[in-house]
């Protein structure tokens, strides 16, 4: 059942999810130094800055160039002669430690992750969305493995692991065997071909529902292209390590298999004495926001604060819980 495509004539736009818990949440000083590991579409990037002065440093992150092309814009619009130093930087935030290392930056006070990606990528014409008939590419920057990759080059067995495991589809095998099925004849490498296989590999009554039949499988391959699981695990790692007593971590997460990473990550940290979980549940957007803003919708907001006097409070010990950072 072919869906739709989305008319390219309209305009990218971001709106940033639960401004006013993540701003509350992280209770952000003149004087803090922040960082934004994820600028997207810089809504939370502006509004940190905006809440520093001259004796505070930002730091935004973006692998994505045209991302960190906004946060630079967003400072240069900011006038004040109290404005904090600003760090804008093109990189993975797995590598967080290695990024503050080089600024030379020791604690943090407050960081925010936000694992959405922006309406802007969404536009862009790599591969994001199944609404488009577009390369299948899947990458936040240029260079590395694509989707297009690992669908042409997986085995049956290694594409339902992945579908299975990252996207958490129910009918993740009988897509794989579709898509080798497809590729046997030809080479997928649009989206608009991978939809036609997910829907070969799926039933009828699958694709009538309201979610696209194709909305877990291209998140699974997302993921997977860009690591995101590894990146994810080892920059929350870092950012475990390198915030200050007191500290603040904000996390939003769209889907279940990040959640859990960051909720057993967070709890690890707590075990070890390292900080609390406040609150201790998810915050979750407001019925308004979501009904403004359908992406809102599973959206969930977890807060660590680091303690002030930590158990674990050399960098070594630290490192040692998590292998990966």
């Amino acid at each position: 059942m072919p869906r739709k495509a989305n008319p390219r004539g309209k305009e990218a736009r971001h709106d940033s999810v639960m401004m006013k818990e993540v701003l509350e949440a992280l209770d952000i000083q003149p004087d803090d130094t922040v960082v934004d590991a994820t600028i997207g579409g810089a809504g939370h990037f502006a509004a940190l800055l905006a809440s520093l002065g001259e004796e505070g440093i930002i730091v935004g992150i973006d692998a994505d160039p045209a991302a960190v092309e906004r946060g630079r814009e967003i400072y240069a619009l900011d006038r004040r002669h109290e404005r904090p130093v600003a760090h804008v930087v093109n990189d993975n935030f797995r590598n967080l430690a290695r990024i503050l290392e080089r600024l030379d930056i020791g604690r943090v006070n407050k960081i925010l992750f936000d694992l959405g990606w922006s309406g802007y990528q969404i536009a862009a014409p790599r591969g994001f969305s199944f609404h488009n008939d577009e390369p299948l590419l899947m990458t936040y920057g240029e260079g590395g493995e694509t989707a297009a990759d690992i669908i042409n080059s997986s085995s049956e067995e290694d594409l339902t692991s992945i579908i299975f495991t990252y996207g958490e589809e129910r009918f993740a095998r009988s897509i794989a065997r579709a898509i080798v099925s497809a590729r046997s004849k030809e080479r997928i490498l649009t989206t608009g071909a991978l939809v036609n296989a997910i829907l070969a590999g799926t039933p009828r009554w699958y694709q009538e529902r309201k979610i696209h039949p194709a909305t877990k499988t291209f998140q699974a391959l997302r993921i997977a292209a860009n690591d995101e699981i590894g990146a994810l695990r080892e920059g929350l790692a870092s950012a475990l390590r390198l915030l200050a007593p007191n500290g603040r971590l904000a996390i939003i997460s769209f889907h279940s298999v990040e959640d859990r990473i960051v909720k057993n990550m967070m709890h690890d940290a707590v075990r070890a004495g390292l900080g609390t979980m406040n609150p201790k549940k998810p915050i979750v957007p407001a019925r308004s926001e979501i009904l403004a803003n359908h992406r809102a919708r599973s959206a969930k907001l977890r807060v660590f604060e680091r303690a002030a006097a930590p158990h674990a409070e050399s960098p070594s010990s630290v490192k040692a819980m998590f292998s990966y950072a």
